[in-house]
Parts: C-alpha cells; sequence; structure tokens
C-alpha cells in the first residue's frame, strides 16, 4: 500500500518521539493488561524522553521502572507475558539483548512452538539503536538482523512518525512477541500521524513512500527520509520509488518484488552491518523471485563491517547516508 493512502484519516504532525509516546499512552488507556517497564521509564521518562510523562498518567503500577538487569527483566516480562499479561519492554539500547540473548532466544521466541503452538506471548519490546549520537560502539549498533533471524519472533523498524505509531500499537496488540526497533536519529523527525485510536500499521506490510519508475530503493528507519531527500533531488533525471519495508520479520516481499518488476533495478539501505544483514535478505529473495526483471546488479548501501566509532568524524564516515545511497543509484541508472 501506499504511504499516502494511511494518511487519509485525520492526521496531526508529530514528531516520531511524540508519535510513540501517543502510541503507548491509548494502549495503556485502551487495554488495562498493558504495562510498560524498563529501566528509567518511569519517573525519568526514559534514557531518551519517549515515555515522558506516562508515569505521572498511570502511576507505578503501570510504568514500572527495573533494575539494570536485562536478562532479569526480559525474563519477567516473558514469564508475565506467558499468563495473559501485556509487558511493553523498554531495552534501552538494543546492544543490551545480548546480556539478555538467553531469555529473548531460548525462551520469548520458543514457548509457542515448544507449547505445541497452544501458547500466546504478548510481549513487546522497544529498542533503541544505530549511530550518530557520539555514543560509542557500545550503544551505538544495529541488531535488528540478530531477532529477525529467530524463528518465533517478529521485528518491526519504523521509517516515518505515522509507522512509528501504528507499528507500536500493532506490535501490543499482537499475541506474539514482537521487537519495535528505533532509530535514535529520527527521534525528533516530524510527519503526519493519523490521530485515530484505532489506526495501526499491519505487521508484516510495506508502504510505498514514493512512486517511481527507474530504480526502487528499499530503505529502512533513518535512511527512508535520507532515500526521499535523494529521490528528490534527482527528479527529472530519475524517477526513483522509495519503499519501507517497515517490518523486517515476516517481510513484505511481494510488494518489494512488484517494484523491481517495474522498475528494473535495485538499492537497499539499511545501517546495519553489510555482512549477513537485512540488505542480503532482501537482496536474495528479490534473486529469487524477479532475477529476470533485473536490467542491473542489486545494490547494496550499509554500514561496514566494522563497530561504530566514537570519534564524531569517524563515526560520520562509517554510517551510510544520503550520499551513499545517491553513488549507489548512480552505479546503475
Amino acid at each position: 500500500m501506499t504511504a499516502q493512502a494511511e494518511l487519509e484519516l485525520e492526521t496531526e504532525t508529530m514528531t516520531v518521539r511524540e508519535a510513540i509516546r501517543q502510541a503507548l499512552r491509548e494502549e495503556l488507556e485502551r487495554d488495562e493488561d498493558v504495562y510498560l517497564m524498563g529501566e528509567d521509564v518511569g519517573l525519568f521518562g526514559g534514557v531518551l524522553e519517549v515515555t515522558s510523562g506516562l508515569f505521572e498518567e498511570f502511576g507505578e503500577e503501570r510504568v514500572r521502572d527495573t533494575p539494570i538487569s536485562e536478562a532479569g527483566f526480559m525474563g519477567a516480562a516473558t514469564g508475565a507475558a506467558a499468563t495473559g499479561t501485556r509487558p511493553v519492554v523498554e531495552l534501552m539500547f538494543s546492544d543490551f539483548a545480548g546480556v539478555a540473548m538467553e531469555q529473548i532466544m531460548n525462551q520469548m521466541a520458543k514457548m509457542h512452538y515448544m507449547f505445541g503452538g497452544k501458547a500466546e506471548l504478548p510481549v513487546t519490546v522497544r529498542t533503541t539503536e544505530g549511530g550518530g549520537m557520539g555514543a560509542a560502539s557500545q550503544h551505538s549498533g544495529t541488531v535488528h538482523t540478530w531477532i529477525a533471524h529467530f524463528p518465533g519472533l517478529k521485528a518491526v523498524a519504523p521509517g516515518t512518525a505515522a509507522s512509528a505509531k501504528g507499528l507500536t500499537k500493532a506490535a501490543i496488540r499482537s499475541d506474539d512477541p514482537v521487537f519495535v526497533f528505533e532509530n535514535k536519529m529520527i527521534y525528533e523527525q516530524s510527519g503526519e500521524v493519523p490521530t485515530d485510536d484505532d489506526f495501526t500499521v499491519p505487521i508484516g506490510e510495506a508502504a510505498v513512500e514514493r512512486e517511481g519508475e527507474d530504480v526502487t530503493v528499499v530503505a529502512t528507519q533513518r535512511l527512508v527520509g535520507e532515500s526521499l531527500g535523494v529521490a528528490d533531488s534527482l527528479e527529472g533525471d530519475v524517477s526513483i520509488e522509495v519503499i519501507d519495508p517497515r517490518s523486517l520479520y515476516p517481510l513484505d516481499t511481494e510488494t518489494i518484488v512488484e517494484s523491481v518488476e517495474k522498475t528494473g533495478r535495485l538499492v537497499v539501505a539499511d545501517e546495519s552491518p553489510l555482512s549477513y544483514g537485512t540488505h542480503a535478505e532482501i537482496a536474495t529473495r528479490v534473486q529469487e523471485e524477479a532475477f529476470f526483471s533485473l536490467d542491473a546488479p542489486i545494490q547494496r548501501v550499509g554500514t561496514p563491517d566494522t563497530h561504530i566509532p566514537f570519534s564524531p568524524p569517524l563515526e560520520q564516515e562509517v554510517l551510510p547516508d544520503g550520499d551513499d545511497v545517491r553513488a549507489a543509484i548512480e552505479r546503475i541508472a
């Protein structure tokens, strides 16, 4: 579907941070089984202020500060979800998933399967990722490919304010474990967001953010806006279609393939390291399903296979941006 179709509802301009906060507030109001938990989500309002004000509105029973024990509160959320409640966990930085990997990989991801499909596990994990803030290697990783790899987990990664709200609400309402990956650098990015309390973005459905004829650019998170900027700058020379997959697993392969069958060219832009990443998965699926529609080699834009430096100049050198997307387009268009 096109992103424009979703915005035919009444909308309001807000930032990505505000859109996520609105989603959390609406779901807390809608369902008394929903509650928030994590480090500093309560009185402090979240390390990046996403949950600011919710503690005052809903109280300590619904917005719960936890000890600094990712394995502990991830396990607690898994067990609580198995009893029918709907915990929304904030994992402060996605890099910290490694601390809780036993609970994520061996419990959360496998419970539905090991109970023969009879167990529901409605747990949502919100986490920030990506570089650009000078937070150094242990707080700047992009690890959504880890989670998307595990059967039993869903992974979504909004690139706009509207999808941030809609995906967060869809995750909370899902009966499966869903990770919502929020790129730090787009929290202040503004956009039109539907105000309807029941607005959600279906998990597994991509958005065509801009229609085009010559090149398909599939971009995630921060690189959605970067790619739209490149498309605007090249208008009149190259017609670029920009797709935000929004959901990394399950992936809307059909929308991407349909676009490539039209344009014949594909660029995949994602901030994760290039090897074994989101780019490779999308490229492989297109090769399998639309090989004879391709008029040029698929191009990937991502982070080199290294860690994110603390030094701001080095960090900017490593992180992919609009210039990298433009260069990839120019190689094939």
